[in-house]
């Protein structure tokens, strides 16, 4: 009987939102932030090396990320989205992270954003699919770190626009139009690349 007592409350713990798994932090039952890393490490660390175009500087990140988590824990709001203020404080430490080691992040490898390819086309599908995501990744290492970081998580982190609102500290409107014009460069940018390569 002892021994299924972690079962338990593992499983009390898979069926808590995100959302009071955070209060529960704040309230001080700090076990809940395991939970939250196991759910949220890997696509935090994936926005990050995509931010910054660095796995290192991305798990160094990421881990302070949850730190500060811990640290500021009593910020967190009854009516905030954990997501929206996971990458927040991702942002945030991203920021300091360049800004302490005085370097800019640098453009993501092709190899990252192969992840979101499907691994069952024919080889020639395949060939196809690498080239067009190495221009993908040269139009996105192109664009300013605003216009990357609103595609990034509208795109590939899937967000709606109220949480980037929140982590961008805009409106929802402002947000829209961001990720629309940052789109927009994209495209253009892959367009021309495509072109140059093509003559």
């Amino acid at each position: 009987m002892v021994n299924s007592a972690p079962d338990a409350v593992d499983s009390a713990t898979d069926t808590l939102s995100d959302h009071e798994l955070m209060l529960a932090v704040r309230d001080g039952e700090l076990d809940a932030l395991g939970e939250l890393f196991e759910r949220h490490h890997g696509p935090l660390y994936g926005f990050l090396v995509k931010l910054t175009g660095q796995r290192t500087a991305a798990e160094d990140i990421a881990q302070t990320v949850f730190q500060r988590m811990l640290k500021y824990r009593h910020t967190y709001r009854d009516d905030g989205s954990f997501t929206a203020w996971m990458y927040h404080l991702g942002r945030r430490c991203a920021a300091d992270h360049f800004r302490k080691n005085n370097a800019a992040p640098a453009a993501t490898d092709p190899s990252q954003l192969q992840d979101h390819a499907d691994d069952t086309p024919h080889a020639g599908d395949r060939a196809a699919t690498r080239d067009d995501h190495a221009l993908l990744h040269s139009a996105l290492g192109r664009l300013d770190r605003d216009d990357r970081e609103v595609l990034l998580l509208s795109r590939f982190q899937e967000l709606s626009f109220a949480e980037i609102a929140a982590i961008l500290e805009c409106s929802v409107g402002a947000a829209k139009v961001r990720a629309h014009r940052a789109l927009r460069e994209l495209r253009d940018t892959y367009f021309q690349l495509q072109k140059e390569k093509l003559t």
